[in-house]
This record gives structure tokens, sequence and C-alpha cells, in this order.
């Protein structure tokens, strides 16, 4: 990504603007840094659709619009289907997940709200992944959805627009 300048987007008369240039275009380490974190939870035996899921679903969690854009359009370039993305916040009430995935929006779920119970990851869930994944694949999942996070959570605290800047 190339250093961006803050954007403003019209949105039915209503200006949506960052606060700032995105902090990563501002530290170039950064950026390298999550770029390369991300990339590490690649090629470990979970499919790209899983990782975009769980990218998805946190990004949905969270509120990020730019990540939520981001990783739906990675699903389509993906092929993975309009009932598919449509369906994401509702996994558990759709008919169009795999168990393996099931396993892995519910990981991503839960290490995005850790706070919001005191064992966020359950032995029950835990075994569940570990059903459908190895050490690797598990770790990959840890990646992915952590690494997503702190995007979401940049991207939350600068008010990056959607639209207004892509990769």
């Amino acid at each position: 990504m190339e250093a961006q300048t803050v954007e403003a987007r019209t949105v039915d008369a209503m200006t949506i603007e960052a606060r700032m240039t995105h902090p990563v275009f501002l530290v170039p380490a950064a950026l390298a840094a999550l770029q390369a974190y991300a990339r590490a939870a690649e090629g470990l035996g979970v499919p790209t659709q899983t990782l975009e899921l769980v990218h998805l679903r946190a990004s949905q969690i969270n509120g990020c619009s730019v990540c939520v854009v981001l990783h739906a359009q990675a699903l389509r370039q993906e092929d993975a289907g309009d009932e598919r993305l449509a369906t994401v916040a509702a996994w558990r009430d759709a008919p169009y997940f795999t168990d393996a995935e099931r396993a892995a929006l519910e990981l991503a779920e839960a290490v995005t709200r850790v706070a919001d119970r005191g064992d966020p990851v359950s032995d029950a869930l835990w075994a569940e992944v570990a059903r459908h994944y190895d050490e690797q694949g598990v770790s990959a999942l840890l990646i992915a959805i952590t690494s997503v996070n702190v995007w979401n959570r940049l991207n939350a605290a600068t008010r990056q627009v959607a639209g207004a800047w892509s990769p």
C-alpha cells in the first residue's frame, strides 16, 4: 500500500471522514509487520475461503466497514457464493457452511469478543476446532483472527472510511 491522504466520502448528503491518515501509512514499519503477520496464516492447511470468512465475521462484529468491504470482495473473488456471503453473520442458522467453517467462525467470534466471558475460548470450542484443524491450522486461524482484529481496531479508532482507499 502506498501512502494515502485522509479522504472523505459523502453518503446520503452526510460526509463521512477519517480522523487522520491511517497509522500504517504514517508508520511504514507497522504496515510491513502487519502484512507479514497476516501472510503468516496462509498455506498452513486452512482454506483461503475459511480465512476470509473469519476475517469477515470478526470485521462485522467490530463494525469495521473497511474490512467488511475488503473481505466480502475477497470472498467474491474466491467464488464463495452469494448465499454464504449474505449469511456469514447468521452462520449458525444457515446451511451453507461446513462443520470446519462453523468451528472457525465460532473461534473468530470468541477470540474477537474475549472480554465478553470469563473463559473466552472454552475447552469444548477448542476441542471442536482441534477436531477439524491440526496445530498448524489452529495457529493459522488464530493469526488470521488476531490480525484482522488489529486492522479493525486501527480502522475504528481513526474512523477509516470504506471505499475511500484500497490496498
